[in-house]
């Protein structure tokens, strides 16, 4: 029964991984680099240099919404902090046309800077992929975290050595080097990968499973006002008043909260008596996602917040922090970007094993079926694909106009050609060939990535080192990484099927060699 057990979990673990492992592959890539969304999109805007002050930075921003979105139906400013140097504000002009936004310092002085998704981009993606209506691409993805929670249980079971396999990683073996790096890759960081893909789930859980609201609460926005509190987004008055100094109510906030600071700032109807301004503390402040809220009125009086938050909004409140990482310091942050690494090895390495091993039972390995070729060849796709485009995505952000219009939008449509054009390549392709192409290619891209930037910005690896610009350095080696990781493998490929085509070829020339002596 026991035997019968491990081998039902080995099926179920080996199909759940496959079903969509290729986009669980780049689900936890792009989650990883999400882990630094921050620091990349300060790499991918390089005309910003210096660091600024929440407090100053919230007087600055609104100076500068007076000057150029006055009458709006409301202001919205993401303020920077330790991993950001600039405020983000977007609003609503009182026409009701689309959104606006600008990017300002801690003067309120207007930042001209390329336009670029940054960070965000690779972020979003991670959960809302792209070119897909959200709602589709959330589901998709919640289906994918569901399957890889259960294969994470299903290679619990299966594997009876499992702390054993930590110390088990041969090279050079073929299959069984496929398995330990899958091994060990999971069980490196077990702990993360189960908490992450949980917590992933319990992110859009109420998206997933709405039964629960709509079984107790007459509509969604009754539940709304109940677990975050009331809304204070009421019609404007029609009477001009003054918006009070956003520092001495940050400092109560700060207060209130401990000494944390404010994270974000909305005024609705700014510039009129029913002006309200709703301060939310910043997310790095706390292992809790969903800070709380402080709401004044122009008089600069306290009039809401959000309630003290139940012990399911609170559990909620941590998994979604310790999910998303943001209360996470320098080196724990790291942590988390290493374990996401070992994350992406883990489904990566079982990608490539589903094939190592299935190919050794073909009837004809030489001539594989429809099935195993697709397989195959998406694998290349997936892992050196998306490497490639992450890559160009960078290398887009140096290389494309400043002033090209639509320019963030073709920075993302360049990182999905090339992705495009290596599943194509993989497809006309030989399959050895075009893994060995596709990791040249991902490594080529990645080693140009600190080149272009030396050569098209006044930055560059020996400037950078001088004037201690380490997020500059680190984004330089992590490239430099990445290049020699995917070289080492496209080297290490290349030898080994070489020796291998060698081993193979020389029975038959032996064969032919002794027709010729018989003859």
């Amino acid at each position: 029964m026991r035997e019968s057990l491990r081998q039902s979990m080995a099926l179920v673990h080996t199909w759940t991984g496959l079903v969509l492992g290729w986009l669980l592959f780049a689900m936890f890539a792009t989650g990883t680099s999400a882990y630094f969304q921050d620091e990349i999109t300060r790499w991918m805007q390089p005309e910003i240099t210096r660091a600024a002050d929440p407090v100053a930075s919230a007087q600055g921003a609104a100076r500068y919404l007076e000057r150029n979105a006055a009458g709006a139906g409301y202001w919205y400013m993401t303020l920077p902090n330790g991993r950001s140097a600039t405020t983000q504000l977007f609003w609503q002009p009182a026409d009701g046309s689309g959104y606006r936004e600008a990017v300002v310092d801690e003067q309120g002085r207007e930042v001209t800077v390329r336009e670029t998704r940054g960070g965000y981009f690779l972020y979003r993606f991670h959960f809302d992929l792209h070119y897909l209506p959200v709602i589709w691409a959330r589901y998709l993805v919640g289906i994918a975290a569901m399957l890889m929670l259960v294969a994470i249980i299903s290679g619990v079971i299966t594997h009876k050595k499992i702390f054993a396999d930590f110390f088990m990683l041969r090279f050079g073996k073929g299959q069984r080097s496929w398995l330990d790096a899958h091994n060990v890759s999971a069980v490196l960081a077990l702990p993360f990968h189960a908490m992450i893909t949980f917590t992933g789930l319990v992110t859009l859980a109420s998206m997933y499973m709405p039964w629960g609201v709509l079984a107790n609460y007459a509509a969604p926005a009754t539940f709304q006002e109940a677990v975050f509190g009331t809304s204070h987004d009421g019609v404007a008055a029609g009477k001009p008043a003054s918006l009070p100094e956003l520092a001495p109510l940050m400092h109560r906030a700060a207060a209130a909260w401990g000494g944390r600071e404010v994270g974000i700032v909305r005024v609705t109807n700014p510039g009129d008596a029913a002006a309200t301004i709703e301060l939310t503390r910043a997310s790095k402040d706390a292992l809790g996602s969903r800070g709380e809220v402080l709401v004044f009125d122009v008089q600069g009086r306290q009039i809401g917040g959000s309630p003290a938050p139940g012990p399911a909004v609170r559990t909620e409140s941590v998994m979604i922090g310790l999910h998303a990482g943001r209360f996470a310091q320098l080196g724990l942050r790291w942590l988390y970007f290493l374990s996401g690494i070992a994350g992406t090895i883990m489904v990566g390495s079982g990608l490539v094993l589903w094939t190592v091993k299935r190919r050794q039972r073909l009837p004809d390995p030489e001539h594989p079926h429809f099935g195993f070729r697709l397989v195959e060849r998406l694998n290349v796709a997936a892992i050196a694909g998306l490497g490639s485009g992450i890559a160009a995505y960078f290398l887009a952000n140096r290389l494309l106009p400043t002033g090209l219009a639509a320019r963030a939008d073709w920075e993302v449509h360049t990182m999905f050609l090339v992705w495009l054009g290596v599943l194509l390549w993989a497809v006309v392709r030989p399959p050895r060939r075009a893994w060995i192409e596709g990791l040249w290619l991902a490594a080529g891209f990645f080693g140009a990535v600190p080149v272009v930037n030396a050569l098209t910005t006044s930055r560059g690896f020996p400037f950078d080192v001088l004037h201690g610009d380490w997020l500059f350095v680190g984004f330089d080696l992590v490239m430099a990484a990445l290049a020699f990781a995917f070289g080492a493998a496209a080297l290490k490929l290349t030898r080994r099927w070489s020796a291998s085509a060698q081993a193979e070829a020389a029975p038959r020339r032996k064969r032919a060699s002794s027709k010729a002596v018989e003859a």
